[in-house]
């Protein structure tokens, strides 16, 4: 009598515990991103366009190596899982990098042609590249962990509010802590060493980040049996990911959404400073306040989501997004910005609730028709789109200077104050106006029942408007 072996019973991970790896992912990127550009250009005095110049450079570098750390993670086969060893050697190498970043030494300062240059190309893209690395591998787990779409957008949302959350101290209060509380604000006259406070915050803020990140990481369970699975090839995957269609149409929407914030997060504090007026306490409380609200909406982009599904969802939030940039343009105070603010938070909110999701959907469209898990490779290609975003945003910053004559804190212009509008509102409104009209084009695979066999299909025959 032949009999058959049951199979062990597969762990499943708590949502909760997968989330909160996105509180350790998010501080030390956006401390990064909303900050790294003040504090090189304002703060050392670095020109904007040799900082475009540098940024441009790094991310064409972030680039290339996204979709290698996820070819690597993809065919990795260990005790420890495909993803646990790159989120863990990823964090300690993201706390050097940051720390490296912020803290930089004074004889370096004084030459700010030459040794800062360099200085800063190192160890900006030393960081970009240990986030990448994370960022391959944590994103990939998501439609591994949670193959059910409600459980997945509970999955989604926590962790998306713990972002959130992460903002709120990564850039609300980075502001006061590090020109106010921790250090002092280079403006004023009396101030002594303004990159002290920078400096200590990078120490704290890796710190936390990477402890979170590894806790996260030893919580997960992987799924055994993609281990059992063919390992995918490089040139094959790479090669039937930009024949996809929405390589091309999904990812460039998504490219546009990275673009118009990554010019939000770093010009906000010059755009408190130039535009408003204010000083670190405003940017505080502007960041703050709007990032508070956005937990709000999220829970009501989510509701929506729900009802109409991730798709529908995500065609409505583009155009939301798109014009809610445009109240930062006419907005003259504190008052008038945060209201602003929140509308940018309305927008901001809904595509975190749904941009993942398609992205997921998508993963589990190309596992079904391949046979293949290549949630690495796959989402480090679309992330070759979002990381050369860095090209329209060092454009966007060198335009400062031609148009308005913006170089650096130490020669900032006369039309200092509508450079930074600009590039606050405008600038961000024209990239997702674009992303929102290609949208309109996009068919999105639909949600596969976790219980249904994958079955080898054409990729985009299955479809959800």
């Amino acid at each position: 009598m032949e009999t058959t072996s049951t199979p062990a019973p597969r762990h499943s991970t708590p949502p909760w515990r997968y989330a909160i790896g996105m509180f350790g992912t998010s501080i030390p990127i956006n401390v990064i991103k909303g900050s790294m550009l003040y504090f090189y250009v304002s703060v050392l005095g670095m020109d904007a366009a040799i900082y475009a110049g540098v940024y441009a450079v790094y991310g064409v570098i972030d680039a290339v190596d996204n979709p290698i750390f996820g070819y690597i993670s993809d065919r990795t086969r260990s005790r420890w899982g495909r993803r646990r060893p790159y989120l863990i050697v990823g964090a300690l190498l993201l706390l050097g990098a940051m720390i490296a970043l912020f803290w930089v030494p004074d004889a370096v300062v004084a030459r700010k042609t030459s040794a800062l240059v360099i200085w800063f190309a190192i160890f900006a893209i030393l960081a970009e590249a240990s986030d990448s690395l994370i960022n391959a591998n944590y994103g990939a787990l998501l439609p591994e962990l949670f193959p059910a779409e409600r459980r997945r957008a509970l999955a989604n949302s926590l962790r998306q509010g713990l972002q959130l959350l992460a903002m709120i101290i990564s850039l609300g209060l980075t502001p006061l802590l590090a020109r106010g509380i921790l250090g002092c604000d280079v403006a004023d006259p009396q101030c002594g060493d303004p990159t002290r406070g920078y400096e200590l915050l990078a120490v704290i803020y890796g710190l936390v980040a990477s402890a979170v990140i590894i806790f996260m990481a030893l919580g997960i369970h992987e799924n055994p049996d993609i281990a059992q699975e063919e390992r995918p090839r490089f040139i094959p995957s790479i090669i039937q990911i930009v024949t996809n269609r929405y390589f091309w149409t999904v990812g460039v929407v998504s490219a546009c959404f990275g673009a118009a914030m990554a010019l939000v997060l770093g010009g906000l504090q010059f755009y408190v400073d130039h535009s408003l007026g204010g000083d670190a306490l405003q940017a505080t409380i502007l960041q703050a306040t709007v990032i508070a609200a956005s937990i709000g909406f999220l829970a009501l982009w989510t509701t929506v989501v729900r009802r109409y599904g991730a798709a529908r969802t995500w065609k409505i939030a583009l155009p939301v997004a798109a014009v809610s940039f445009l109240p930062l343009f006419f907005a003259n105070n504190l008052i008038a910005a945060i209201i602003a603010g929140l509308c940018v938070g309305l927008g901001y909110s809904g595509m975190l609730a749904t941009n993942d999701l398609i992205f997921a959907r998508i993963l589990d469209h190309d596992a079904a028709a391949t046979g293949i898990h290549r949630e690495g490779i796959f989402l480090s290609a679309f992330g070759v789109l979002g990381r050369l975003s860095a090209i329209p945003v060092s454009i966007a910053l060198l335009s400062l200077g031609w148009f308005f004559g913006y170089h650096s804190g130490d020669d900032p212009g006369t039309q200092a104050g509508l450079a930074w509008r600009v590039y606050m509102s405008l600038y961000p409104f024209g990239l997702l106006t674009v992303g929102a009209m290609i949208s309109r084009f996009i068919w999105v695979p639909a949600d596969t029942p976790v219980d249904t066999p994958a079955t080898p299909a054409p990729l985009g025959d299955t479809k959800e408007t």
